[in-house]
């Protein structure tokens, strides 16, 4: 395969943006890597807005991504906590740059917005 042959699909950081990309996924991981474990209605109760499906689909995937682990403990009614694995735990790094880059860049745009 030559360069122009090649898409978007083979850059590996388009294939890592497309796995935390979406509505509320990286605030999920945020509280994860703020808060360590914790359960379903924790989560719910901190992401105000989100509805319970959306929360479950994402949920899903980033423990299908290896980004989160889900342990259910066999009680009634189940409890089930949630937390980064090692992946995601490396993420997080990455995520923590990111976050710093994003509000010195909305702080410049508020400045130049003002003049």
């Amino acid at each position: 395969m030559n360069e122009s042959e090649r898409s978007h699909a083979d850059c590996p950081i388009d294939r890592m943006l497309d796995r935390i990309s979406g509505p509320w996924t990286t605030y999920l991981l945020y509280l994860l890597g703020q808060n360590g474990v914790m359960r379903f209605g924790e989560l719910r109760a901190a992401m105000s807005g989100i509805s319970p499906k959306i929360l479950t689909d994402r949920l899903r995937r980033l423990e299908a991504d290896g980004l989160i682990s889900r342990e259910q403990k066999p009680t009634i009614p189940p409890q089930v906590y949630y937390r980064l694995t090692a992946r995601g735990e490396e993420l997080r790094g990455v995520l923590d740059g990111l976050g710093a880059l994003a509000l010195r860049w909305a702080d410049e745009d508020a400045r130049q917005d003002r003049h």
